[in-house]
């Protein structure tokens, strides 16, 4: 494994495991902070490969790759939360900096130890319990209603490992994991089915000096377990449920010891006795997330770059929107497997339009980038940034 190139003038390398494209918008910032970086990549052909000059290819799960390529480094961070907790405590026993730490990580990786601490420090959360039978589900469900969503606590995202559940039935096949060695060892999270308004999310940065700092509250719009378009900030949002959801954020990143940008995925919902707006905690990330990519060009400071000064334990930069509202609208892969031809048309639309493509081969429904837009009509906004998405995909064609 070749050493990354350090810049002049005593700059850092900052290592992540992981090439996919959250490593990958790091590479802008970093390029113009003099920070190098090293990815840990899947592949020659990952997303943050392609350009990231340090980009040696190991697999997150080998301890001794992975230690390898830590050596290089003077602070590793993540792509995402799946390396192993065996990988997790060699690096920290040969004294290597990790943000987020193990500790923090558990929360994100194990969704039944973040319903218990969430529940422990206060954070609202829907109704839940851990199942190991059917007789656990059918005593869930009768005292919550039915249905009731069952999550496995490990390894699900975008809506994978979740199911909506109208009998015990339902989970036979994970119940009889339940307990063995995997993803369901400690058993099944069981939740109520969450009557919701709208899904929110609060984007955090904290440093290891704990210096915190908070983006104003998203609204994340999802279709079929994926999440399709960000408006930032969320319109129309009472001020007093924004002030309660960012403290919640806040709360969570001193409680849990996170470093880094996280997000805090929310529902908004409705107080049962007042009416008032209120909020349940959905899900954690602690890494850059797609709700935050609204912040690479209508953010004074992006999570990008936010997330490489929280790991440095640099201060960390204003989170200050530019303009009254940015449009964040998901590009998701379609028939068509040529992107570059849509430049044409989309730029000489709409030369405010901002296009971030990942370098991913296209798949039908598969993220391969985002768009944003900003100004101060939320409805134009909305419009130019999905039509600009839907022609990337192929869904219109003028």
């Amino acid at each position: 494994m070749t050493s990354p190139q350090r810049a002049p003038g005593g700059f850092p390398v900052v290592g992540i495991i992981g090439g996919g494209q959250l490593a990958r918008m790091c590479a802008g910032p970093a390029a113009e902070m003099s920070v190098t970086l090293s990815v840990l990549a899947e592949a020659t052909d990952a997303a943050a490969a392609q350009v990231i000059p340090s980009a040696p290819v190991g697999d997150h799960t080998d301890v001794e790759a992975v230690l390898a390529f830590a050596q290089e480094c003077d602070v590793v961070t993540f792509d995402h939360e799946h390396v192993p907790p065996d990988v997790l405590a060699a690096l920290v026993d040969k004294g290597v900096p990790l943000h987020p730490s193990p500790e923090a990580l558990h929360f994100a990786q194990d969704k039944l130890a973040m319903r218990e601490r969430l529940t422990e420090i206060g954070v609202a959360c829907p109704s839940w319990a851990r199942a190991r039978s059917a007789e656990d589900v059918t005593a869930f469900g009768d005292a919550n209603g039915w249905p009731v969503v069952a999550k496995t606590p490990r390894g699900g995202y975008d809506g994978k490992g979740v199911r909506v559940i109208s009998s015990a039935d339902d989970v036979g096949d994970w119940l009889e994991q339940a307990g063995r060695p995997g993803a369901l060892a400690d058993g099944i999270l069981l939740e109520e089915k969450v009557d919701f308004v709208r899904e929110l999310a609060v984007l955090i940065a904290r440093s290891p000096s704990n210096q915190a700092a908070a983006w104003p509250v998203v609204e994340t719009v999802q279709v079929d377990g994926i999440c399709t378009e960000v408006l930032a900030p969320a319109p129309g949002l009472d001020p007093d449920l924004a002030a309660v959801a960012t403290e919640a954020g806040l709360r969570i990143a001193e409680e849990l010891g996170v470093t880094g940008v996280f997000a805090v995925e929310m529902f908004e919902v409705r107080h049962p006795r007042t009416g008032s707006a209120a909020y349940v905690v959905n899900e954690l990330a602690m890494r850059p997330h797609n709700s935050g990519h609204w912040s690479m060009d209508g953010a004074v400071t992006g999570q990008f770059e936010q997330h490489l000064r929280a790991v440095l334990d640099l201060p960390l930069g204003a989170p200050t929107p530019r303009e009254p509202h940015t449009v964040m609208a998901n590009v998701l892969g379609g028939e068509y497997p040529e992107l570059y031809p849509a430049y044409r048309h989309i730029m000489a639309r709409d030369p405010g339009l901002k296009v971030h493509l990942y370098g991913k081969a296209v798949r039908p429904g598969r993220k391969i980038g985002h768009v944003t837009v900003s100004g101060s009509d939320l409805a134009d906004l909305r419009e130019r940034a999905g039509h600009a998405a839907d022609y990337l995909a192929g869904v219109i064609t003028e």
